[in-house]
């Protein structure tokens, strides 16, 4: 069965994304063991996306590079839903699913698509969301060496509840940028 992933690169500040959800940042990122990251994006039948990165990336189109223009710097192929209150308005985008529901319900629809491959999140506050109803299976932390000192936070929520989380495994192959797999402490 499939199981919901939260996974991001950070600055080692926390940010996900820089201002306007710049990720020009990656670039400093350590490199992974070869295969890495086709191996990691092979794993995931859906993803599910905010409408602001959905909307910061089709902006940014022309300046992000090979890493930052696709998913898994385009070793993925699958369903990608963008949650959004305007659906319609990105609707003649094939390389989508826009959907207005809330986050259960697109997690249950992504699982049901993703069959036994993973569905990944790749935004903080649909993350945040999904955190907040113990939707998520499992963490999946790379680091990058730059401070970012503004941006999106990978969780910012004032007065929000404490989360535990225990390692799973160390990623081989990313160990100069602290690849990591967490899984929820319950119970």
């Amino acid at each position: 069965m499939a199981k919901v992933a939260w996974g991001f690169t950070c600055s080692i500040d926390g940010f996900i994304a820089g201002p306007d959800h710049d990720m020009s940042w990656l670039s400093a990122s350590e490199p992974m063991a070869e295969g890495m990251t086709a191996s990691m994006a092979g794993k995931v039948g859906v993803i599910i996306s905010g409408r602001a990165g959905y909307d910061a990336a089709q902006a940014q189109r022309d300046e992000r590079d090979e890493m930052t223009s696709e998913a898994y710097g385009g070793a993925w192929s699958g369903t990608e839903f963008i949650l959004t209150h305007r659906p319609e308005e990105i609707a003649d985008d094939p390389t989508i699913v826009p959907l207005n529901v809330d986050v259960g319900e697109a997690i249950r629809r992504a699982k049901e698509i993703a069959g036994d491959e993973d569905v990944q999140i790749i935004s903080a506050d649909i993350a945040r969301q999904a955190l907040e109803q113990d939707l998520i299976d499992e963490l999946q932390v790379f680091v990058a060496p730059v401070f970012l000192g503004d941006g999106i936070r990978i969780f910012d929520v004032p007065g929000g509840r404490r989360y535990d989380w225990e390692l799973v495994e160390t990623y081989e192959g990313a160990e100069r940028s602290f690849g990591r797999t967490y899984r929820p402490k319950r119970g």
